[in-house]
């Protein structure tokens, strides 16, 4: 995710852009909220942009931790349940509308503060996506019939940098690789250096992303899911399952619909499902805590403290 400096503009000539990323539970809404009030203070203002592939969605209020209106505290957000659960939200999708309100924001003379724990929604926004034109039905008919094996050979023929690259068990990313060469001729390497439509280099981006200590945020983790099962998560998923919708849909795949949906059809306890539940957030936390810690530019400030002052951790921004 790129944060260089653009060849003509400063730092200070840009629009800022802060940016609040880390695992769930990590307290990204409310430092957000905070910082947003110290915004305000100044006599300026802000507004939080949704950067959560499960609070896009009107269907997972609940389930996704959503903030209420009383802890919004009067701040606008933005693309926060913005998806019906019908449509499916692409990192490209989010990151469209993402930069809309971004430039709105910037347009009022506000503060966009994004927030959120979607890797791929940050780095589609900030260093673009790569314009690979759809796959030819063919190919990808041909690519995802064969065997990993099979898959493996064909790769190291049509691209064998990215054959060498990845992992000989990734079926997914081999097949990607393997579908993108065939059908238009490049690698997928050749496309994602050639990559359109971030807007990192043209934003003076003050990142924060929290890392508390893991003991802490598990436990976070732990509490909040047998909270949501209080604030009706269980219903929530029953009028999800109402609907019938694809069980593909990302909306269907969330933390905790899956898990209630095997206790709503009477195969597990309610109990296990608090087990299981808390075990999959805890899980999901784990994933995106490895991500955050090793994948973002070294530029962004790390924060292992879970008491955030934003006054002192984004004190550049409030000094503008």
């Amino acid at each position: 995710m790129s944060t260089q400096d653009s060849p003509i503009d400063s730092d200070q000539d840009r629009p800022p852009l802060a940016l609040i990323a880390g695992p769930t539970a990590s307290g990204k809404s409310d430092l957000a909220v905070r910082l947003a009030l110290a915004i305000k203070a100044q006599g300026r203002a802000a507004v939080v942009i949704n950067a959560d592939s499960a609070q896009v969605y009107a269907d997972l209020a609940v389930l996704s931790a959503r903030p209420a209106p009383e802890e919004m505290q009067g701040v606008p957000h933005r693309l926060f349940g913005t998806w019906d659960g019908t449509t499916a939200c692409s990192a490209a999708d989010w990151a469209k509308a993402a930069r809309n309100e971004i430039a709105a924001a910037h347009a009022d003379g506000a503060v966009p503060i994004l927030v959120g724990g979607t890797g791929l929604y940050l780095r589609t926004l900030l260093d673009g996506i790569a314009p690979v034109p759809p796959i030819d039905a063919g190919v990808r008919l041909y690519a995802r019939r064969l065997t990993l094996e099979e898959a493996r050979a064909a790769l190291q023929r049509e691209d064998p940098e990215a054959a060498a690259r990845l992992n000989p068990n990734d079926t997914t990313r081999i097949v990607r690789a393997l579908e993108v060469a065939c059908s238009t001729g490049r690698t997928l390497a050749e496309w994602q250096a050639a990559k359109v439509g971030g807007i990192g280099a043209s934003v003076d981006l003050h990142a924060a992303v929290l890392l508390p200590e893991r003991a802490w945020l598990y436990e976070r983790c732990d509490r909040r899911f047998e909270l949501m099962l209080e604030r009706g998560a269980i219903a929530e998923v029953e009028a999800l399952l109402a609907r019938q919708l694809d069980p593909a849909l990302p909306v269907m795949r969330a933390i905790g619909v899956p898990e209630i949906s095997t206790f709503l059809r009477g195969e597990c306890s309610c109990a296990e499902l608090v087990e299981r539940g808390a075990q999959a957030t805890r899980n999901y936390a784990k994933r995106q805590y490895t991500w955050f810690r090793n994948q973002p530019p070294a530029e962004w400030r790390r924060i292992e403290s879970h008491n955030v002052d934003p006054e002192a951790y984004f004190a550049s921004l409030l000094q503008h």
